[in-house]
């Protein structure tokens, strides 16, 4: 019989019925690792809907009887849609994570084979075990918990092709009663490092930028006309290098950067997760937390030129490079966007007028309302199932579909935990998540729907 049937549902049994599921949950969570579900061009779509399908088969067998497919136009994997229904005076959550993984990248890299998870000192190890197969076990583990009745109405959103860039990430204010909540847990982020709870309250926006200069009707050999000629490729790194000052930091006027409160990275920590060579300072001043999370960051994306193996000896008629603009989290993508077009139109290196203009899809930041009761609820969960004081944390890039969700259902507390630590290892080598840290984030999910529907 399930704990809530044998005795009053408490922390204490809350934590028992996790714990005496983890076998099971391992054991779940090494099927659908195994399961290549990769997304993207040319990627096979057959083990999409196997994953698709396992995943299905674990929800009705943790009791949820609705469940749906919601396909949408130029999606290939459908988003799984699942529900509980408790008392209409009881609030409603939405839990959200995908099953598509990233590609396993150079498999020379890996200790072991990426779909075949393996188990050692405490970990399990395989490509999209983290992200975010992990939150989706942790999901369902706490579902269990309440034989697939807990005491709120739930709503799972699994999604199948988050890794690509999906139109799923602009559908939900089409359609926003199917979203409809109090509450969303979006699990697909998780600790700065093991054994430390956390939210994340805030994600930076991202917008791109094209820039290019045009000095010369045609390439001209660098012998008879270097010197003299103007060279739109060495005219084009002046102006890229305006955007940043002598220490690194963003020099753009008019993007917003403001002081990280919340727990930060240790400089030597940071340098290892990021791989950093030895002896290689670190970019920009102030704390690692304001530099990534609270703080702008502009990268140079793309940039035309001929391949250091197959030099050509030519003044360069034209150059073009792309830029990434990551947003602090309370600005306008599209107004931080502007800020660089306006700075880079106004360099002339050399007097070469540059072109430059934005592209593709801006995305707007997010930050967390805190105070509410979902919010202080949360943070409760998780100190009971941590045993530790949860801290705040942030993401440097953007999640679009936390901002989609956001615009659906504007009233709705949104809180971002999960199975992953940042040392997980996403989208790298040898990914992992902590058996421990998927046995807590199982538990949280639990605690806060014993709490919230209290």
């Amino acid at each position: 019989m399930s704990p809530r049937m044998t005795a009053p549902m408490d922390s204490d049994t809350v934590r028992r019925a996790v714990r005496d599921q983890m076998p099971r949950l391992v054991d779940e969570l090494m099927t659908l690792t195994r399961i290549p579900s990769i997304s993207g061009e040319g990627a096979d779509p057959k083990p999409l809907f196997e994953a698709h399908d396992y995943v299905v088969k674990l929800l009705r067998e943790a009791g949820l009887t609705d469940i749906q497919d919601l396909r949408i136009p130029g999606k290939v994997a459908p988003v799984i849609i699942a529900r509980t229904h408790a008392a209409e005076s009881r609030p409603t959550v939405l839990l959200y994570t995908h099953y598509d993984v990233v590609p396993a990248g150079d498999l020379d890299l890996w200790e072991t084979p990426p779909f075949e998870p393996t188990r050692r000192n405490g970990a399990i190890y395989g490509r999209g075990i983290s992200d975010s197969k992990a939150n989706i076990l942790a999901t369902i583990g706490a579902l269990r918990v309440f034989d697939g009745a807990p005491p709120v109405s739930v709503t799972i959103v699994f999604e199948g092709q988050e890794e690509v860039g999906s139109p799923f990430d602009f559908y939900p204010p089409e359609a926003p009663e199917i979203f409809r909540s109090d509450a969303m847990i979006i699990a697909d982020n998780g600790s700065v490092r093991p054994g430390v709870p956390a939210l994340t309250i805030s994600l930076r926006g991202s917008a791109a930028v094209t820039v290019s200069a045009r000095t010369l009707a045609a390439d001209k050999h660098s012998g008879q006309y270097g010197g003299a000629a103007p060279d739109a490729r060495i005219a084009l790194v002046h102006a890229l290098a305006s955007l940043h000052d002598e220490k690194g930091d963003v020099a753009v006027p008019g993007l917003l950067r403001t002081p990280w409160r919340g727990m930060d990275y240790r400089e030597h920590e940071f340098r290892e997760l990021g791989e950093v060579v030895p002896g290689a300072p670190l970019q920009g001043t102030g704390t690692i937390g304001e530099r990534i999370w609270s703080g702008p960051a502009i990268t140079i994306t793309g940039f035309d030129s001929p391949p250091v193996s197959a030099p050509i000896n030519a003044v360069a008629s034209s150059a073009r490079a792309s830029l990434n603009i990551r947003v602090h989290p309370d600005q306008d993508a599209a107004e931080a966007q502007a800020a660089v077009i306006a700075h880079l139109r106004a360099q002339r290196p050399f007097g070469i007028e540059l072109e430059v203009s934005a592209a593709g899809e801006n995305g707007n930041g997010f930050s967390m309302s805190a105070g509410g009761r979902a919010h202080q609820l949360m943070l409760r969960a998780l100190r009971e199932a941590w045993g530790a004081d949860p801290v705040d944390v942030a993401g440097g890039g953007s999640i679009p579909i936390v901002m989609s969700l956001a615009r659906a259902v504007p009233d709705a507390e949104m809180l971002l935990m999960g199975a992953t630590d940042g040392h997980s290892n996403i989208h790298g080598p040898n990914e992992r998540v902590l058996l421990d840290e998927l046995e807590k984030a199982t538990i949280a999910k639990a605690e806060f729907f014993r709490t919230y529907g209290a």
